[in-house]
Formats: structure tokens, C-alpha cells, sequence
């Protein structure tokens, strides 16, 4: 199918959706770093700007619209949530482009904690909005250690179809389970970071390996994000983009628990390939791992688009 990809960053939900055999024929970010990224990786065919700034008739006709969007906005106590609140300025943007397209599916996924906000309510107005443009929407939440990343990642998954498409669309399957659980084929068990990063040598025994240098921030370990011990027979904790270009990114442990995790074994967590190459300085790169979604569970959701 012919997607549109907003919010796209360096593209993990693209390539997952280019290896699930669908066409991504245009994107979207506002990040010159990000940008630059995707264009080596995935094509020219990614716009650099403001989405607001971009007209819809400067987006082609698509099959499916795909992307992510903030949810700090949407206070119940914000009555103005549908304007000018800078904080849910891309949502409204997915919700014009959708409007204007009136693709035959769309998926949108976002962190975890929008299922709690104003105790469920930001999530109902979500859907509702959704709903109101005229499509069958149903979500879910799913964790990309059950598709083979791994890392603990649990994100809300929203997926709509245009309410004259026949086609029901399911959420995939599980192919990876707590091998405590015992699983059995075809179900495999979780993969831990320990065996993720086995083959990747250490950063000083191999400069040529692109991205593969690391914070020196000292290590701590008193149980808070970024302090963590990483147990290397387990997939990792949820890598996060907090931080900053001034080197104030939290960067996950090494599984051997000496010194924090290169860029590209950040990057092997969250399952982009080892060619993936990425631009700008180190924090900039920890920060575009960070807000990707894995393309190995990204590839998984686009399955079910391929009827």
C-alpha cells in the first residue's frame, strides 16, 4: 500500500513498513538531523518542516497515514484543546491530513502513559476525534519485546479504518513471549540485549563500526531511568530520548555494566540493522535512536496491513 509518513524521524516505523513490502511515497520531520538521517537510509522522498506549513494538497493521495504525535496538551482543564496549544499542535495536524486524504487506514502510536492521562479521558477525546472523520477505530497496547526487539517497550497502538472498507484489521499476533512462560513454537522466547549485542566488540577495539562511540557520564546505579542495572539475559529497559545536544542524554547501561551503551548498540536495542547510519553529533544521534519506533515491531504492525 501507498503510505504517508508524518512525524517520521530517522524512519524506524518507515523501514518496518518498506520491509513489510509497502511503498512509503512521502514524509514529513522537522528535525535537520532526523532528515538527514532518513535520506541516507530510506530515500529523498522525506519533506523537511513545519507540518503545519505544509498544505494538503502538497500530500499525495495515500492508502494508509502513519505516525505519532504528543499528548501534553490535551488537559481536560485546556477547554481550548483544539487551538493554539503548541503541545498538541501535531495532533491536530495528523487529524487534518487524515481529513484531507480520507486514506483507507491509518495507525498511530504513541508512549504508554496516554492511556492514564486525565484517567482515560485525554484517550476517549483521542478516539473520538478519530471516529468523527469516519473511521472504525480500536487500540491497543503492545510491547516490542512479544515481536522480537530487544527491549521492554509498551506503546499504545491506534489503528483506524475507514468505515466503507471492508477489510477488519487485526492487531498482530505475539511471536516472542517470557521464556519463564515456557513458550512453545512457533512462539520464541524473548531476546535478551546480553545476546543482541554479543557480537559488537567493544567501541576501542573497533573504530570502524559507524556510530559506535559512547557517553563517558559517569555510572550509576540507584534504580532510576538511566541509572539502571541491565540484566543481560532479559531485553533492556525502555530506551528514551530524554536529554539534550549538550550532552544531557539518558543513555541506557552496557548489558556488562562498565560504561554506558554506544550509539550503535543503543540503536541494535532498538533493532535498526548495523548499516543504518546516523548524522549529527553523539546526543543528537542518542536522541533520534530514542524516539524511533524499533522497525523489527514496526514491521510486525504493518503485516497486518497487507491485504
Amino acid at each position: 500500500m501507498r503510505v504517508v509518513s508524518l512525524f517520521s524521524g530517522v524512519g524506524g516505523l518507515d523501514l518496518g513498513f518498506l520491509k513489510g513490502g509497502h511503498e512509503i511515497i512521502w514524509a514529513n520531520d522537522i528535525d535537520p538531523d532526523a532528515v538527514m538521517t532518513y535520506r541516507q537510509n530510506l530515500g529523498n522522498h522525506i519533506i523537511e518542516g513545519d507540518v503545519s506549513q505544509i498544505k494538503e494538497d502538497e500530500i499525495p493521495d495515500c492508502d494508509i497515514v502513519i505516525g505519532g504525535f504528543p499528548c501534553q496538551g490535551f488537559s481536560m482543564a485546556n477547554t481550548k484543546r483544539h487551538v493554539n496549544d503548541q503541545r498538541n499542535k501535531l495532533y491536530l495536524e495528523m487529524l487534518r491530513v487524515i481529513k484531507a486524504k480520507k486514506p483507507k487506514f491509518f495507525l498511530a502510536e504513541n508512549v504508554k502513559g496516554l492511556t492514564t492521562l486525565e484517567r482515560g479521558a485525554v484517550l476517549r477525546l483521542i478516539l473520538s476525534d478519530f471516529e468523527g472523520l469516519g473511521y472504525c477505530v480500536e487500540w491497543k497496547v503492545l510491547n516490542a519485546a512479544d515481536y522480537g526487539v530487544p527491549q521492554h517497550r509498551h506503546r499504545v497502538i491506534i489503528i483506524g479504518t475507514r468505515k466503507d472498507i471492508a477489510n477488519k484489521i487485526s492487531f498482530p499476533l505475539p511471536t516472542h513471549a517470557d521464556p519463564e512462560l515456557k513458550p512453545e513454537p512457533p512462539i520464541k522466547p524473548w531476546v535478551s540485549i546480553g545476546d543482541a549485542l554479543r557480537g559488537i566488540p567493544e567501541p576501542e577495539d573497533a573504530p570502524e563500526i559507524p556510530n559506535h562511540s559512547y557517553s563517558r557520564y559517569k555510572l550509576r546505579f540507584n534504580g532510576y531511568l538511566g541509572h539502571r542495572m541491565i540484566d543481560p539475559a532479559k531485553p533492556a529497559p525502555t530506551v528514551t530520548a530524554r536529554g539534550d545536544n549538550r550532552g544531557g542524554v539518558v543513555v541506557l547501561h552496557h548489558p556488562k555494566n562498565h560504561r554506558r551503551m554506544s550509539a550503535r548498540e543503543l540503536a541494535t536495542t532498538q533493532s535498526f540493522p548495523l548499516d543504518f547510519i546516523f548524522h549529527g553529533c553523539r546526543s543528537s544521534v542518542y536522541r533520534q535512536i530514542g524516539n524511533a519506533v524499533p522497525p523489527v515491531f514496526a514491521e510486525a504492525i504493518a503485516a497486518v496491513f497487507a491485504t
